[in-house]
């Protein structure tokens, strides 16, 4: 993807900040008091605020740095989102996500997470997976790292092999959320950053 770099906010920052998903619904009310719910969006869109993890002057001016290196809003980056970034709750496990079912041909298959339960399960593209941190299953059995490979760019992986037709793939991994600033405007208030005021860095998740 053009206008992307594949490189990391600073994690000291990212990893005391705020923010989560937010989703578009369009409501229209009507004079009974009923009203109808649409989604504008098939996926919800991650919103932070990386100023809540600026604590010390160092840590403003790395922030500052890196608005400078991605042009303010022109170059998306990567994320670590301290509240969702791996496959399970806790640790990775192989086993955590189903990606896909075999069909005796295909060995390509896109990481994503599953949110929910059985009734209404809401399914996450994975496009930032951590390098290196990937793991796959066919049918409960780990793959040893020879016998697949994962693109770390997109979240695509693809087996040596084309596991059998009906064959669950699984997999474990950590990942980033694809972002960029929402601002072109990096204000600094270098008066009111030592009286304890919170500089305000929103960022946007992009889709790649």
């Amino acid at each position: 993807m053009s206008g992307f770099h594949e490189v990391l906010f600073p994690l000291d920052i990212a990893l005391k900040s705020a923010g989560g998903p937010e989703r578009r619904t369009e409501i229209v009310s009507f004079g009974s008091g009923r009203e109808e719910r649409n989604a504008r969006w098939a996926h919800s869109r991650r919103r932070y605020d990386a100023g809540y993890g600026i604590k010390t002057l160092d840590a403003l001016r790395s922030a500052v740095a890196f608005f400078e290196e991605r042009r303010g809003r022109l170059y998306g980056f990567r994320w670590r989102d301290r509240l969702d970034q791996t496959s399970g709750l806790s640790g990775i496990s192989p086993l955590d996500q189903g990606i896909g079912t075999g069909d005796g041909a295909r060995r390509a298959f896109q990481l994503v997470k599953t949110y929910g339960g059985s009734f209404a399960p809401y399914q996450r593209p994975i496009d930032k997976p951590v390098d290196g941190s990937v793991r796959v299953a066919v049918n409960g059995s780990e793959l040893l790292p020879a016998a697949f490979s994962c693109d770390a760019t997109t979240g695509l992986v693809t087996l040596t092999a084309a596991p059998a037709s009906g064959a669950v793939i699984t997999a474990g991994f950590r990942f980033d959320v694809p972002v960029r600033f929402d601002t072109d405007y990096f204000e600094v208030d270098l008066s009111a950053f030592a009286a304890g005021a919170i500089p305000k860095i929103p960022l946007v998740e992009i889709r790649i």
